[in-house]
């Protein structure tokens, strides 16, 4: 048995490559415009393989592509599926635990600084809660709360008021 080689045998209408136009041309995602334009490139006449090649999709997944457009004749089975995406690192520690160890004193819990560090409060909340927690996972969820992670500074802020002289430059030779 031979596989079917026109588009008509594949069951694509001519219905279902003006829809795939409208769609192509309305797509805002790169992969599902890929996705779209193999599936017409199919619709037109031309080969799996050729269509592969031009999208720089395998040929098996868009064999796929257009054996389940074929069979439901929707460009919504060539959306991606929504994905749960990557679970949370130590959901324990939620905002309220983080602000709640910002409002208390380095100092006062033994630590020999009276300013929290990133790294200080993140080793702080991971032996607090019992879970692990990286310096760069806190600061993005400090950022998230509106919060700003800066370095503290060990030098006074207002200006030296007799810099001049010391640099010498008001000596009188």
């Amino acid at each position: 048995m031979r596989k079917p080689a026109t588009p008509s045998e594949r069951g694509i209408t001519a219905t279902d490559r003006r829809r795939l136009v409208r769609a192509l041309a309305e797509a805002k995602e790169a992969r599902l415009y890929r996705r779209l334009q193999a599936v017409l490139l199919v619709a037109e006449g031309r080969a799996p393989t050729e269509a592969a090649r031009v999208t720089g999709l395998s040929r098996r997944a868009v064999y796929q592509m257009v054996k389940s457009y074929a069979a439901s004749h929707e460009v919504a089975t060539l959306c991606d599926r929504p994905r749960a995406g990557r679970p949370t690192v130590a959901p324990t520690i939620t905002p309220a635990r983080i602000l709640r160890e910002l409002d208390r004193s380095p100092l006062a819990l033994g630590y020999r600084t009276n300013v929290w560090t990133v790294e200080l409060l993140a080793a702080r909340l991971a032996e607090r809660y019992g879970s692990a927690l990286s310096p760069r996972t806190l600061r993005r969820r400090m950022r998230r709360l509106g919060l700003r992670c800066k370095r503290p500074r060990y030098v006074y802020s207002e200006k030296e008021p007799h810099l001049a002289q010391k640099k010498g430059r008001l000596s009188g030779s």
